[in-house]
């Protein structure tokens, strides 16, 4: 189980920063196809996504205090489904091109991993 969770997390971690540095760098292109928020705000969720991406994995091995990755998976997983509620504000299609399952997947897989490393 403990070989499943690093995968997970590594995985996360990759996904979250990936996703933050996009959400940081080309706001300009997420204000233009989704303008139910601010660019400020999707620099901010870039931000979290960002530093929440980098203690998903390092504090588990690095620091003395394990719980901040339960922490920080728990504050990724309320940010995603945040994120995929307000994408089905806009539309419920089911199609690659729409983010919102993308972001409820991994708003669960980080509650997940927050539920098992807490």
């Amino acid at each position: 189980m403990n070989v499943l969770l690093w995968v997970l997390q590594i995985a996360l971690a990759f996904l979250y920063i990936s996703g933050g540095a996009y959400k940081v760098f080309k706001v300009e292109n997420l204000a233009s196809h989704f303008r139910g928020l601010p660019p400020n705000a999707w620099r901010a969720l870039g931000v979290i996504e960002l530093v929440g991406g980098v203690l998903v994995v390092i504090p588990a091995k690095v620091s003395g205090v394990p719980m901040l990755t339960a922490l920080a998976a728990a504050v990724l997983a309320v940010e995603s489904l945040a994120l995929a509620a307000a994408y089905a504000r806009k539309s419920l299609k089911l199609v690659v091109a729409n983010p919102l399952g993308w972001c409820a997947a991994m708003g669960l897989l980080a509650a997940v991993v927050a539920y098992a490393r807490a």
